[in-house]
């Protein structure tokens, strides 16, 4: 196999991967508040940012790859997909203490996500179906995590994909 083929599969994979991985789980957190209702509060909104940085970073890396861009350009956009998923897990973590009441929280916890409607015909439902925010009790845990540490698991995992992906590439 020639080095641009072999860089070429082994920055794309991370690349698709790291990218996927990251359109995947920002997804489910959008599907979880507008499908399921949850109103996100100020750190679940604070800890989709990473996500929302990088998902450029992660289509750029995917681009270098098919356009055969030198390979220090691809290594450094999984890097920075790297060290942003690291800065989501302290994120992660930050709030996931704060649920477990290791630390203190915010002092507030407002955020500007759709609430409960205005409209008098919808009040009853709304409030059956939204789940108002709350930085220091979890809305909702799964296998004993909640979405706060279930997101230090998958940025944990794509930065490990990301990172492991930039060692693999070479020059």
């Amino acid at each position: 196999m020639s080095t641009t083929t072999s860089q070429t599969a082994t920055g794309l994979f991370p690349s698709l991967a790291a990218t996927f991985g990251m359109a995947g789980t920002v997804g489910g957190a959008l599907a979880f508040e507008h499908i399921g209702g949850y109103i996100p509060c100020a750190l679940c909104l604070l800890q989709r940012d990473p996500y929302y940085y990088s998902l450029p970073l992660g289509i750029l890396a995917i681009l270098s790859v098919v356009l055969k861009l030198p390979a220090w350009t691809t290594r450094l956009l999984l890097v920075l997909i790297g060290i942003a998923m690291l800065i989501g897990a302290g994120i992660g973590v930050y709030h996931a203490g704060v649920e477990w009441h290791f630390w203190e929280g915010p002092s507030t916890c407002a955020t500007s996500a759709q609430g409960v409607s205005s409209d008098v015909g919808d009040l009853l439902g709304d409030l059956d179906s939204k789940h108002g925010p709350s930085c220091t009790d979890a809305a909702l845990r799964v296998l004993g995590l909640s979405f706060a540490g279930w997101n230090v698991i998958a940025s944990l995992a794509l930065a490990a994909i990301a990172l492991r992906g930039a060692a693999k590439i070479r020059r």
